[in-house]
């Protein structure tokens, strides 16, 4: 999610493990990053937005950042809260009170006075009253304003809001009989996939800026990154989630949070994008994870990445392959992209505002029972009344004779056809029957 115009930013920094995420989600209040005693666990910068006294702010969460480690992963941290950084407002430099201060920290100290931006000193994990003396020997590292805190205790944390946002505009009340205008929500699109098959890669495309870490790595993106981004007067809302293993292949207790999230984050999206390798071809671990969208009811569209690598000429007979293996998502559209030559991209925003009207169509029921006359069925079941309940997914309720459900190849034959007639392409449909009497 980009900082919204006119919001001020919070970012918060420090190195791996002194509980930067435990303080965003505290913030929040919600479970946004994910936190557990794993050092590194958060890589790219996730963003969300909260309020104290009526002052509305953005808070970016950043990875551990260790200034003078040059492997991959931990540059490409330093990397992304650099970017962060730029764009604060307040900077709270989360520090761990037990422990000694560190080359790293005095490092980190040094970059931050560099700035000449306004930085709290939160010192963590001071979670009773006689470890609050601890704190005063980190002035040494040169900031005015140092307070103690506990992250996980929820102590400290009103005061240290009251510090930061001090100086941050409040919002004002709406008078009492005039009700706030209805904001036009944005399309929240999930990238979903397998480790490694470019979704990092693709939202970075979409954005057309390197907003998530991208390594040959598999399993470099852990917490969910979003981003927001308006195409033809239209916002969109992408979350780049992390790669969704099997249960027997997820070790890490990171990894293992990171499905879970991901997950969530399917059932919080209203379109997702099923990212595969082009050079592997669809693999029964693809149906899973797409299966986990149709489970939920989310409009889908399929996005065979790295399509660059492949002959043109084999995309009738690929796309073939993919509908013989991936028969339960025979309404979602496929998309061949190159994420890493941003080609396809402007196809695939075509097919999501697509999937994304199809899944609030509303049919009414004077039309589906003008449609039910054409409608032939098994000779031994008759419907009297078709009206639709609800939509995101649409969902059909059928009046029968008799309560049962139908065959399942009646079902689907129904599907197809309000599918067919009403347009409801990339998205799943639900059918209900109830019993007339």
């Amino acid at each position: 999610m980009k900082q919204s115009a006119g919001l001020p930013t919070i970012v918060i920094v420090g190195r791996p493990n002194v509980g930067k995420s435990t303080l965003f989600n505290a913030i929040l209040g919600q479970r946004k990053a994910i936190t557990g005693d794993e050092p590194g666990i958060t890589r790219d910068r996730i963003v969300g937005q909260s309020s104290h006294r009526r002052r509305k702010f953005t808070l970016i969460d950043t990875g551990g950042i260790i200034p003078a480690d040059q492997d991959f992963i931990p540059a490409q941290i330093l990397k992304q809260a650099r970017v962060a950084l730029e764009e604060a407002t307040e900077i709270i430099y989360l520090i761990d009170g037990r422990t000694e201060i560190t080359g790293p920290d005095r490092d980190l100290a040094k970059i931050l006075h560099r700035l000449g931006k306004p930085v709290v000193l939160a010192v963590n994990k001071i979670d009773v009253p006689k470890r609050e003396v601890l704190a005063a020997e980190f002035h040494s590292l040169g900031f005015k304003r140092v307070l103690p805190i506990s992250a996980e205790h929820r102590i400290g944390i009103h005061e240290l809001l009251d510090e930061v946002t001090s100086a941050f505009p409040s919002a004002a009340e709406p008078p009492p009989d005039e009700e706030p205008a209805e904001e036009k929500k944005p399309i929240r699109v999930s990238i979903i996939g397998r480790p490694n098959v470019g979704k990092s890669t693709l939202l970075n495309a979409i954005l057309g800026e390197e907003r998530a870490i991208v390594s040959p790595i598999a399993g470099t993106t852990r917490d969910s990154v979003d981003e927001s981004h308006t195409v033809d007067g239209r916002e969109y809302v992408f979350v780049d989630t992390a790669g969704i293993r099997r249960k027997g292949k997820t070790h890490l207790m990171a990894e293992k949070l990171s499905v879970v999230m991901a997950r969530r984050h399917i059932r919080m999206a209203h379109v997702a994008l099923l990212v595969l390798d082009a050079t592997e071809g669809p693999v029964a671990s693809d149906a899973t994870i797409g299966g986990y969208a149709h489970e939920e009811g989310r409009a889908l569209v399929i996005c065979v990445n790295k399509w660059d690598l492949l002959d043109d000429s084999k995309r009738k007979e690929y796309e073939e392959n993919i509908r013989d293996q991936f028969k339960f998502l025979d309404y979602a559209p496929i998309v061949f992209l190159s994420a890493k030559d941003c080609k396809g991209l402007r196809l695939l925003f075509k097919q999501i505002a697509r999937c994304w009207d199809a899944f609030n169509r509303r049919v009414t029921t004077g039309e589906l029972n003008r449609f039910l006359d054409q409608l032939k069925l098994e000779r031994d079941r008759r419907i009297y009344f078709i009206t639709q309940a609800a939509i995101r997914p649409p969902t059909f309720v059928l009046f029968v004779d008799r309560g049962e459900p139908f065959h399942f190849s009646t079902e689907r034959q129904i599907v197809n056809r309000i599918r067919k007639h009403f347009g409801f392409d990339g998205t799943p449909i639900v059918i209900k029957v109830k019993s007339r009497h």
